[in-house]
């Protein structure tokens, strides 16, 4: 009896293919969950971006930006917090007020007990 991988070459190839691509696919979000469930609401710091804080917070990183008047890239290199009082000549300290106090505000209000 020929071994199947003999009798369909191309099939088991694309079989083993599919198979590294789904493992890779996997990991990488098993990697992304367990890296946020235990990153969230970090405290604000000069080295993380806007999209890194909306991630961290649960907030939508593009009402951050526009609320705070930030840049949010699209694409490319997102700029840090810190990258981003450079540019404006101000201390990151104080970029670092603004966004959380943006997050205080998009926060929902917690719900009083009964």
């Amino acid at each position: 009896m020929t071994p199947l991988w003999r009798r369909h070459p191309v099939l088991m190839a694309a079989f083993v293919i599919a198979v590294a691509l789904s493992l890779a696919l996997a990991g990488r979000i098993a990697w992304k969950a367990v890296y946020w469930s235990q990153h969230r609401e970090v405290q604000v710091e000069g080295w993380m971006t806007v999209g890194y804080v909306g991630r961290s917070w649960r907030l939508d990183p593009h009402e951050i930006a526009a609320r705070t008047g930030l840049p949010m890239p699209e694409a490319g290199h997102p700029f840090t917090l810190q990258e981003i009082a450079g540019d404006r000549g101000v201390p990151v300290a104080e970029v670092v007020a603004l966004v959380t106090e943006t997050i205080a505000a998009l926060r929902p209000a917690p719900k009083a007990a009964p």
